[in-house]
């Protein structure tokens, strides 16, 4: 009876199994991360291959442009959900803002019509980072100069994101390669809050169905029990409200494969050490160890990168229009950084198994445009939710991301407007913030970067058992 139960279990679970008795440490992270995704034509090792060695290189490069490097963000907003002063007091958790008399000038200029001639070159290196989680918000003062003549925009009626007010005085631009994404120390209660704050309250769910493995649950039913009733819950509903989790799903996946792979092993007087915790990897998404929820959450930042993959592609004549610039004032730089932009969207147009986003929102018109408006207001409630991140790191992160996907989300429902955009001149229909442009490439790269990532636990996985 006892290889019956092992191929039951997984089977009762919801998903298959690669072996009775998965042995290694690489098969019970890994071993059903492969094959098709539900709801989509597309398979994990056709997304592995094109990222790894086409998208992820090529995306690298883009984002250590002046133009993607710096995010005008809030980090200051009040929580808007429940009062709580007790930010994150780990050393690593803080973010350092950049002095507004450091910012490159051009970043913030109003005057984006023409090029400068006297524009600045590349900005100077900022200092590092003083403790793990804080933001590193000083620029050098060339850069600061350039900062006060980069674009700014109004942002869209139909953003999925709560955007940050960037004329407020509390909003500042922060180097994000100064303050990369990691382990900061921020976990427990006050994390689990935040998630769980995102899953039950704008996921969808009814109260009465119980989502698997959450930590702030009161008498949580068997692993088992909680995963069937779930599951088949999540089964019976709409396509939309089923795509809406596994992108959540999916970004929280990411995340936590960021924390894994950026993580402090060594913390001493001399230096520090940062690297692949294993470990921490395995206790987030091994199967064993997870009750069979580790490999669903990969396989929904699989469904995430089709979707924000999809968007990309769809936003190709948007960025090819002869009057788009992605203006710095440095007119040699910005063109290739162009250049480099359109190389990268036509990888993504030519991707060969795109996610067909006509599947959603399909039905009648009156109910389609019912949901779209249920889930786009869904998605903005979770952006404000970034704000209550006690890590100021990670509501850095937490804020980028969650705009990124809005902007993504909002490319793939505006095709219509897209397609109908003048060639030249303004496009008043639809048009995207400086910071919506920065969010959505920053956040596939973090999407891709996870993809990539993968495949590094998988080789040091390889030899444990």
């Amino acid at each position: 009876m006892q290889p019956l139960l092992a191929f039951l279990v997984p089977l009762l679970l919801g998903c298959a199994t690669c072996a009775q008795a998965p042995g290694s440490a690489e098969q019970r992270c890994f071993c059903q991360v492969t094959g098709h995704l539900d709801d989509c034509t597309c398979d994990v090792e056709t997304i592995d291959s094109y990222n790894n060695r086409k998208i992820f290189p090529s995306l690298q490069k883009l984002l250590e442009s002046d133009y993607f490097r710096y995010y005008e963000v809030n980090l200051k907003k009040p929580c808007p959900f429940w009062s709580d002063d007790s930010h994150c007091g780990i050393r690593d958790c803080a973010v350092k803002p950049c002095p507004s008399d450091e910012v490159p000038g051009r970043i913030r200029s109003e005057s984006h019509n023409k090029y400068s001639e006297t524009a600045a070159h590349l900005a100077e290196d900022c200092e590092e980072a003083e403790r793990l989680g804080a933001v590193d918000g000083s620029l050098s003062e060339e850069t600061a100069r350039a900062v006060i003549r980069w674009t700014r925009h109004d942002d869209s009626a139909d953003s999925f994101c709560e955007v940050d007010d960037i004329q407020s005085p509390e909003a500042e631009y922060v180097d994000l390669l100064l303050n990369p994404e990691g382990y900061t120390g921020y976990k427990g209660p006050e994390a689990w809050k935040i998630w769980n704050s995102i899953y039950e309250e704008n996921c969808f769910k009814p109260q009465s169905v119980k989502r698997p493995l959450n930590p702030l649950a009161s008498g949580r039913a068997a692993g088992e029990n909680e995963g069937n009733m779930f599951y088949s819950w999540l089964q019976g509903v709409c396509v939309e409200k089923r795509a809406f989790y596994r992108l959540i799903s999916g970004l929280h996946a990411s995340i936590n494969i960021h924390l894994s792979a950026r993580y402090l092993l060594e913390d001493t007087w001399a230096a520090e050490r940062w690297g692949h915790n294993i470990t921490e990897f395995q206790q987030r998404f091994d199967e064993v160890l997870t009750q069979g929820e580790g490999p669903r959450r990969l396989k929904n930042l699989y469904f995430l990168y089709l979707i924000e993959l999809r968007a990309l592609s769809k936003a190709l004549p948007y960025f090819q229009r002869p009057d788009f610039q992605l203006f710095t004032g440095a007119e040699s730089q910005d063109e290739e950084t162009k250049s480099r932009l359109l190389e990268i969207l036509h990888l993504t147009k030519s991707f060969p198994l795109h996610f067909n986003e006509n599947s959603l929102f399909a039905g009648s018109q009156k109910e389609a445009a019912k949901l779209k408006e249920e889930f786009r207001l869904h998605f903005r409630n979770i952006s404000r939710i970034m704000d209550c991140v006690g890590c100021i790191k990670c509501r850095l992160w937490g804020k980028l991301q969650t705009q990124g996907l809005g902007t993504a989300l909002k490319i793939l429902f505006s095709e219509s407007l897209i397609e109908n955009m003048p060639e030249k001149g303004p496009s008043p229909k639809f048009h995207l913030t400086r910071q919506e442009i920065v969010s959505l490439f920053n956040a596939f790269g973090r999407i891709s970067t996870s993809i990539k990532e993968l495949e590094n636990f998988r080789n040091l996985l390889r030899p444990l058992h």
